[in-house]
Formats: structure tokens, C-alpha cells, sequence
């Protein structure tokens, strides 16, 4: 289970907005408390995929990953997880999304739907993958504070 705050809940879903019809991915930070995720920042980082691909990929660099590392450990947190949006698709994860993740992390995915007027947010889901990175199993996303 991981449990977010309101705030960090709401700037996941501006940042899929913002993004749309591109991917919008970054990092999703907080504290271990009696062994549950409690994820209160998120830190959004560019899309580095290259740009006629980013509609259906993205790819966070080693560089934000250590820019992420620092800024948690400034803040007396950790990484707890990875997010970014599916536009115009499922919020669930696709075969790369597995090939790329590693155990531990959470990975929220949100889906969203493009319109005439703007994009819109819509579901957001969590998903961990198992020790043998063989499947993504699902996990309860709650809010907190």
C-alpha cells in the first residue's frame, strides 16, 4: 500500500494535463513507516524519451535519478516510487513499464483523456513488481494528512 497526500496526489494529476498527449513521469517521495509507503512530495522531471516517442514512452535519465537521490535526502526522505501518465489509455502497465521497473518501487500510472476543450485526469493506479520481475501486482493507493 502506499498512502499520498491530497497535494501530492493533485500535482500527479496536473503534471499528466500539462502533459498530454505526451507522458509526464517524475518521482514520488515520502518516508518507510511501520513498513507502509507514505509519499508526501513529488518531484516532476522532463520526459527524456525522444520527442516524436513520448506520446507512448518515457525515460528518466541517470542524471535526474541522482538529482532525485539528493533532493530526497535534503528533504529526509526517499524514493518510494515513479510515476507517469498513459494518455488516452488504461492506467494500467504496459510490457516496457514491467521490462523497466524494479522491485520495491511503487509505480503510479495515471491515465489521461484528451478532449476537445483540455485534457483531463482520470484514474490513477499503483502497482509494485514482484521479487522475480516476472508481474506487476497491483497495490491500494490511500490519502493521507
Amino acid at each position: 500500500m502506499i498512502a499520498l497526500t491530497a497535494q501530492a496526489e493533485q500535482g500527479i494529476r496536473e503534471a499528466g494535463e500539462r502533459a498530454w498527449p505526451n507522458e509526464c513521469c517524475g518521482f514520488v517521495l515520502g518516508r518507510l513507516e511501520g513498513g507502509e509507503k507514505r509519499a508526501d512530495l513529488i518531484l516532476a522531471v522532463e520526459n527524456a524519451w525522444e520527442a516524436g516517442e513520448r506520446y507512448h514512452r518515457f525515460v528518466i535519465t541517470p542524471e535526474d535519478f541522482m538529482k532525485a537521490e539528493r533532493e530526497a535526502r535534503l528533504k529526509s526522505r526517499e524514493i518510494l516510487g515513479i510515476y507517469h501518465s498513459h494518455p488516452d489509455h488504461p492506467a494500467a502497465p504496459s510490457e516496457y513499464d514491467r521490462e523497466q521497473a524494479l522491485p520495491f518501487y511503487s509505480y503510479l500510472i495515471l491515465s489521461v483523456r484528451g478532449g476537445t476543450a483540455r485534457a483531463r485526469a482520470a484514474e490513477l493506479t499503483s502497482w509494485e513488481l514482484t521479487d522475480n520481475r516476472d508481474q506487476f501486482l497491483e497495490e491500494k493507493i490511500t490519502l493521507w494528512r
